[in-house]
């Protein structure tokens, strides 16, 4: 999947996010990815409801991955649940 088609979410307001998904699929993209880490997880579900449920009614979940990266910090490795969903029209 292209690089472009990637949705990073971190520390923007969730709006943000939205928009950007919609202007990818306004611009024929059949296919948008959001990932997220830690917190950041419960924003990336509510980006994907609010495209789904309030702007683009048409589109569905591709998939959903789940998955844990180990992370280096300053007090040494730790785990991170992180996850991807992908959106398709």
């Amino acid at each position: 999947m292209a690089e472009e088609n990637i949705i990073y979410v971190g520390k923007k307001p969730v709006m943000n996010y939205v928009l950007a998904i919609v202007t990818r699929f306004n611009n024929n993209n059949d296919h948008i990815t959001i990932k997220a880490r830690g917190k950041a997880i419960s924003k990336a579900v509510d980006i994907a409801e609010i495209t789904k449920h309030k702007f683009i009614k048409e589109v569905k979940y591709s998939k959903i991955n789940l998955s844990t990266e180990v992370v280096q910090g300053e007090r040494g490795e730790s785990n991170v649940s992180s996850i991807e969903i992908i959106l398709s029209r």
